[in-house]
């Protein structure tokens, strides 16, 4: 069986890019407005903290980093 890669944090990248392409789209008025900030945000601080968390210096501080996933 071939070992699977995981390319987690290329795929948050990428998803990330798909939402601020997708806000786009949403109408100019103060609601679309309010969900464009709050769906970029959201999409947008996951890779970050992903890759911060592959960052940790041990394993105690990856498990820390991974729970405010």
């Amino acid at each position: 069986m071939a070992k699977r890669i995981y390319d987690l944090e290329d795929r948050l990248v990428i998803f990330s890019g798909n939402v601020i392409l997708f806000s786009k789209s949403l109408p100019s008025d103060k609601a679309g407005k309010h969900l464009e900030d709050q769906i970029v945000r959201s999409s947008t601080s996951t890779a970050l903290n992903y890759g911060e968390a592959q960052g940790a210096e041990s394993t105690k501080d990856k498990i820390h980093k991974l729970r405010s996933l």
